[in-house]
């Protein structure tokens, strides 16, 4: 039923190589199916002003897209002078849904800024630029554990992300782009490596859903979550 030949309930292969970049305290590549993300962690000694000499600390995300991450090329932002409106909001949402799962002021003044850079698009982005994230963090955050800089460990849980929708009637987990493009519903999911809710963004288009299949997307993304984390804790042991 499905383009790919997956199980509705079937996640595309995950893989995710740590270590992807010489400079950065913690950097990852991440791949789910077709979709590639490279994600860097830079720790930085200061925070916004709007945290001096509060005691607590700040993790941030910008997040774009090479020219030729899709079938055709897109202009790249820089040359237009300015970001999308896509590119801010999906940047915005990975540094609250990573924040969800840092003690800031376990974290001391210090600022962790995540790049999550696409070199290849097949749905899920946003989900898969989350995931690496996280990844790219808790590498960063082991270098200061290493090195006595914080007392206690300020990432409190994982945090990973999955796509999930309504395609040809059915519920099913992590959409590919043929999928997305064509799902009536579809909707990201951010949760902790606990199971509790970051964020939900669901939306129909062309269609509607009833409460019983938002359940059946909250259990497919609760599976599909789980996978996750345990890739990123293999990743990171």
């Amino acid at each position: 039923m499905r383009p790919s030949g997956r199980k509705i309930d079937e996640m595309r292969p995950i893989s995710i190589e740590v270590g992807a970049t010489k400079h950065a305290e913690g950097s990852c590549m991440i791949k789910i199916g077709d979709t590639h993300v490279l994600c860097t962690a830079t720790l930085e000694e200061r925070v916004p002003p709007f945290l001096r000499n509060s005691g607590k600390g700040w993790v941030t995300a910008e997040y774009g897209m090479l020219p030729r991450a899709t079938n055709t090329r897109m202009r790249r932002e820089a040359a237009a002078g300015k970001q999308g409106g896509r590119t801010v909001e999906i940047q915005r949402l990975i540094g609250r849904s990573l924040r969800a799962g840092v003690d800031m002021r376990a974290l001391g003044e210090r600022q962790i800024t995540i790049d999550c850079d696409v070199i290849q698009a097949d749905g899920g982005t946003r989900c898969a630029a989350i995931t690496g994230g996280w990844v790219a963090l808790r590498l960063a955050v082991n270098k200061l554990i290493k090195a006595g800089d914080v007392s206690m460990d300020p990432l409190v849980d994982p945090v990973a992300a999955v796509s999930c929708g309504i395609y040809a009637g059915q519920t099913v987990l992590d959409l590919d782009y043929p999928e997305d493009s064509e799902a009536g519903v579809d909707g990201n999911f951010v949760m902790t490596g606990s199971g509790r809710l970051i964020e939900v963004q669901m939306s129909a288009e062309g269609s509607t859903f009833t409460r019983e299949q938002m359940n059946g997307l909250m259990d497919l993304a609760d599976k599909g979550v789980s996978e996750l984390v345990t890739a990123q804790l293999d990743a990171t042991k």
